[in-house]
């Protein structure tokens, strides 16, 4: 279970992600069977060595998305940004600080042909999270009402926090 945490692997056994409810997972290589079962949070970037990932995850509550570049992302609108990031910025950034911390060859190598290693890593997007964030970003979730300000006054003269002024409503 993973639920805000992110973690990097570089491969995972059987039932990868199972429950997890949210957080980011990059699996850098292999994954085993019944990846992703009861998985209703978070998001996980598999990079798909052999191209037959889908065949090891359980899609009952997950749809298998490709990585698009940041700007056709951006412009499919707020509602597919895990964590309000593109997915190319977050796996970049976390497989940059994979590769800092332990030194790994494979990040080195992902890192050092992005542009095809992008295409070939898929999005374990939940359905219950896809629909969470449609919401939000169709809501006006996240605005901030302004402070009615009309009866706002500076304290009284002679009070060392005049400058600062003080509500008195």
């Amino acid at each position: 279970r993973l639920s805000g945490a992110e973690a990097v692997v570089e491969g995972v056994g059987d039932h990868g992600c199972e429950y997890m409810t949210g957080g980011t997972v990059v699996v850098l290589g292999q994954t085993g069977r019944n990846f992703a079962a009861g998985m209703s949070g978070g998001v996980a970037y598999v990079y798909d060595v052999d191209g037959s990932f889908a065949t090891r995850c359980n899609t009952s509550m997950v749809d298998l998305l490709p990585l698009l570049p940041e700007d056709q992302q951006f412009a499919q609108g707020q509602d597919t940004l895990h964590l309000g990031q593109s997915d190319e910025a977050h796996l970049r950034r976390l497989l940059e600080s994979h590769h800092k911390w332990t030194g790994s060859q494979r990040a080195s190598e992902l890192l050092d042909d992005w542009e095809n290693s992008l295409k070939r890593f898929v999005k374990v997007f939940p359905k219950e999270y896809q629909r969470a964030l449609r919401e939000r970003a169709g809501s006006n979730a996240g605005t901030v009402q302004a402070a009615d300000t009309t009866s706002m006054q500076t304290a009284q003269p002679g009070n060392p926090v005049a400058a600062q002024g003080t509500l008195t409503k």
